[in-house]
């Protein structure tokens, strides 16, 4: 999969984008431009993906009609804004010389860096299984990112402008302030060098999750069952974290893709018919309805109140 992915990356590059660069005068910057056409295409496989999963699920069972176009298409703003730059992979790629120089530090102190492969030897041999270990990890450091941020004043200011939709959809999912995805991409990819993630395997793990929260965003009345509520969140389980009752500190349902963590610290709500309507009471309007630039600037303008201790 890797060698055909770079074939193509390869092929698009030489074929279209170096010619068009060499036209322009332009060949400077065929490296950085490089670098971020694999961002871009990772970027379009995983929108692809996810609307190959979640549209039919919601044109199959939705919760509620889609009464509010035009906050869905600023979503979709949002969604290939996030999804093209790819802010995990730079993270992860920004943290990287950091991460070296940490390395080199340990072994000059006669020290092995304390990755999980280091800890556990037999992951080693066997990448399905580290993956996975790498999966759940991860997760668990989101959970925890997602409590902070409802958490903490200034970031539920920043964060409210995802709960503020009231027309969930699989776009939502990331409908967040170019802040807060800095944030969220730079503790996602701290927690993934600190445990030694593979470069190879963060992509894969970035789709996995990025598919799950899709998923559990998605306007589609889907349980996975009193079992399967258990083992992944569902957009059921996702949508009481959501509702109205539910915004700030005193949300249920933080979980990313395992519901383990909810039900281990006591923020889980198995109510298994519940599909509130979503939304932050009391919020501006532009917050829920206003476009891209509107709600960044009012996130903004909220987080400056909070750290004023307004």
């Amino acid at each position: 999969m890797t060698a055909l992915y770079a074939g193509f990356t390869g092929w698009l590059f030489e074929s279209l984008i170096q010619p068009a660069m060499y036209a322009l005068g332009l060949m400077d910057w065929a490296e950085d431009a490089y670098g971020w056409l694999d961002f871009g295409l990772f970027g379009l496989l995983t929108i692809g993906v996810v609307y190959a999963v979640c549209r039919p699920l919601e044109a199959w069972r939705p919760v509620e009609p889609v009464a509010h176009p035009r906050a869905v298409r600023t979503d979709m703003v949002y969604t290939f804004l996030a999804r093209l730059g790819i802010l995990p992979l730079l993270a992860f790629v920004l943290l990287a010389s950091l991460q070296s120089r940490w390395e080199g530090w340990l072994t000059e102190a006669g020290m092995l860096p304390p990755t999980l492969e280091e800890l556990f030897p037999a992951l080693r041999a066997s990448p399905l299984l580290a993956l996975a270990v790498y999966v759940v990890v991860l997760d668990f450091g989101e959970y925890w990112r997602h409590r902070a941020q409802h958490g903490l004043r200034w970031w539920w200011a920043l964060h409210a402008i995802h709960h503020a939709q009231r027309q969930m959809t699989f776009w939502t999912d990331d409908r967040n302030h170019v802040l807060d995805d800095v944030l969220a991409a730079l503790w996602f990819g701290g927690i993934a060098l600190l445990i030694g993630v593979p470069p190879g395997q963060f992509p894969i793990i970035v789709l996995l999750l990025r598919l799950g929260e899709s998923l559990s965003h998605a306007n589609v009345r889907l349980s996975f069952g009193r079992v399967g509520e258990r083992l992944l969140v569902s957009p059921r389980f996702h949508r009481l974290h959501h509702g109205e009752l539910s915004a700030g500190a005193t949300g249920k349902n933080y979980a990313v893709l395992l519901p383990v963590w909810d039900w281990v610290f006591g923020t889980a709500d198995w109510r298994r018919d519940a599909y509130p309507r979503t939304g932050v009471p009391g919020a501006a309007e532009g917050l829920a309805s206003g476009g891209w630039l509107r709600q960044q600037w009012m996130g903004l303008r909220g987080m400056a109140s909070a750290l004023r201790g307004r």
